[in-house]
């Protein structure tokens, strides 16, 4: 492992096309700025011929490394597959269709050899996106954000890790993580580096409004029990109500204007049933976890390499 050396991650999922344009703009941009690299692709299980090109680029790119999942195993788990493979000093986590700015990449390794840690990549722009689109990602990040107790607002997957975080995040045996998060969560000592968000150098995109509810639901419970206090809310809500309908109907009995009320029984059944159930609904979702969990299986499974040769205990992670 070379103290200076830089690994460039890039998870990759139906990127068939931007493989290339990744490789030799990030290679020609560190070699004129004379930073030692190497680049390490992560295909996370894709259907098209996204391994046939990274394995053509190491052929002909001497820095191309890249590891190919048995089966897609999600996001999350192809950083922390190229985290645990990663030979720098430290290591820098962007997308390979490059709407992250790949020149940031140069100005976070300046700032990590003046000492910092980590140094988080803060979107102050998002692109081109439709209204619906732009309105379910701020409500996602409103939400994550009281959830987990940290802005999440401006947050990407986009930033450079010290080797001393890196190895704190691997330390992390939980199988469902939120890498967004964690990168804060371990501490270090942290600056940012402001980026826009640019059009994609290929292909669409493989997020969609409902992919991104999924993941807000996943990440949200991975790394917060928030949830699980909406149903002491909710039961608390039900302890009111039924408090004052009880006085309600105490007063009633007592005056003697007590009536039937057969429609306002139902509708109670079906809202503290409807409560029961939501409650239920939380919990259940939270020991599904906790069972994904207990299991133990790996957040990944290396089929394949290609470029230098991997360390066979860093196939499974």
């Amino acid at each position: 492992m070379m103290e200076k050396l830089l690994t460039v991650i890039l998870p990759a999922y139906n990127e068939e096309d931007n493989i290339h344009p990744a490789a030799e703009t990030i290679s020609g941009l560190l070699e004129r700025e004379h930073i030692p690299f190497e680049l390490l692709f992560v295909n996370d299980g894709s259907k098209d011929g996204t391994w046939t090109a990274i394995q053509r680029e190491s052929a002909l790119n001497g820095a191309v490394r890249g590891l190919r999942f048995s089966r897609n195993f999600g996001k999350e788990s192809a950083i922390f597959a190229g985290l645990a493979n990663a030979r720098g000093g430290c290591a820098v986590v962007i997308d390979c269709d490059l709407q992250h700015p790949p020149e940031k990449i140069v100005e976070m390794y300046h700032l990590w050899e003046q000492g910092y840690e980590v140094v988080e990549g803060v979107k102050n722009d998002r692109g081109e996106e439709s209204p619906f689109h732009a309105f379910a990602a701020r409500c996602f990040y409103d939400l994550i954000s009281k959830a987990v107790g940290i802005d999440m607002s401006s947050a990407s997957d986009f930033k450079l890790l010290d080797r001393k975080a890196i190895n704190a995040l691997l330390t992390i045996r939980e199988k469902n993580v939120f890498f967004r998060a964690l990168s804060f969560w371990v501490g270090f000592k942290t600056t940012t580096v402001e980026f826009e968000v640019r059009e994609r150098t290929a292909g669409s995109s493989k997020w969609s409004t409902r992919s991104l509810m999924r993941y807000a639901v996943n990440n949200i419970t991975s790394f917060s029990a928030a949830p699980m206090q909406v149903v002491t809310v909710l039961g608390v809500l039900m302890l009111l109500i039924s408090v004052i309908l009880g006085v309600t109907t105490l007063v009633q009995k007592l005056r003697g204007t007590a009536l039937g009320g057969f429609t306002t029984v139902i509708i109670i059944q079906l809202f503290t049933g409807s409560i029961i159930m939501i409650s239920l609904g939380i919990i259940g979702y939270y020991i599904a976890k906790m069972y994904e969990e207990v299991k133990g299986r790996p957040k990944f499974i290396v089929a394949e390499t290609c470029g230098e040769k991997n360390d066979a205990e860093s196939l499974i992670g």
